[in-house]
This record gives structure tokens, C-alpha cells and sequence, in this order.
């Protein structure tokens, strides 16, 4: 595990990237107070050392759903019959691979994962049911809730401001 250390120019740039992705480097070190070229350099280290996973474009569902139709989300809790460690890595290795989960978690207690999933229709649910839990003989029980609105959707981490020199693991 490695340690490095992050400021509160750092806190503040990291905290403008995740709110719009989009800015301008001019305008991130505008609302950062620092100067364009230390703007720069401190996001390529937050890269580097893996604070910024990716960017990508937050799509709207509910505009999409006049071209592609609304679809359905779920949220499923599943339960493995064995639950050693290999097993559980096989099941989220296959999770993960499936192009409508959208979320994974291994979570304790209770269920051994959630997912959010996104299928185009009910057959396609169907379809991404016995692809990933009916075709497993590891898979217990699966709870599926389905979604009628989705109230409020942030991926933002709440970042609190760091004191100077503060040891962040990575």
C-alpha cells in the first residue's frame, strides 16, 4: 500500500473534477486559486498515484428514454450457497464482465452482493438473470427490487478539507 500526500489545493481540485469533469484546466485552477500550470501538474500526479480513477459523462435516463425506452434498473441481493473466498471471486469476476451491471458489492452482513443492474426490457432481465445467477449452481437466493424512480443519483465523494502533509493510502 502506498502513502502520499494530498493538501487542500489538492482536496479542492479533486472535489471541482467530480462535481464537472469538463472544466477547462484555466478555469479548475481559476476555482482552485493556483496557477494554471500547478493546476496541471497536481491533477496528472492525482492520476498517476490513482486518486482519479476515470472520466466519464453522466448520461441522463430520463431524456435517453424518448430514443431508447426507460428500461429497467434494479437493485439484487445475492446470496452464494458457499461463500470461501475463490468462490466469491468467481461470482464478482462474472458480475463485472456483464455489460448491465452497472454496480457491484461485496456486502456483510446479510446478502454476499448487491448490484445495480440496467436491462433494455424485461426479456433482457430475464436474459441477465439466467446468465449470471439461474446458470450458477453456487447461487442460492436472488432478491430482485426494481426501480420506479430514481429520486437522487451523485457519484461524488464527500471530501472534507485535509490538513497540510496529510498521508492519504492508496
Amino acid at each position: 500500500m502506498n502513502q502520499i500526500s494530498i493538501d487542500e489545493i489538492d482536496i479542492r481540485l479533486l472535489d471541482l473534477l467530480q462535481t464537472d469533469a469538463s472544466l477547462s484546466n484555466q478555469t479548475l485552477a481559476e476555482r482552485a486559486h493556483v496557477s494554471a500550470p500547478t493546476a496541471l501538474r497536481r491533477i496528472k500526479r492525482l492520476r498517476e498515484v490513482g486518486l482519479i480513477d476515470r472520466q466519464v459523462a453522466l448520461l441522463q435516463p430520463d431524456r435517453l428514454a424518448s430514443v431508447l425506452g426507460h428500461g429497467l434498473t434494479a437493485l439484487i441481493e445475492i446470496t452464494l450457497e458457499r461463500q470461501g473466498s475463490e468462490n466469491l471471486d468467481a461470482f464478482e469476476a462474472r458480475a463485472l464482465a456483464d455489460d448491465a451491471v452497472q454496480q457491484c458489492y461485496r456486502v456483510s452482513p446479510g446478502p454476499d452482493f448487491i448490484l445495480v443492474v440496467h436491462s433494455p426490457d424485461m426479456p433482457g432481465h430475464l436474459a441477465l438473470t439466467q446468465r449470471l445467477f439461474t446458470n450458477d449452481a453456487n447461487v442460492r437466493n436472488v432478491k430482485a427490487f426494481f426501480s420506479v424512480k430514481r429520486a437522487k443519483f451523485d457519484p461524488r465523494i464527500a471530501l472534507v478539507p485535509v490538513k497540510l502533509g496529510q498521508q492519504v493510502h492508496t
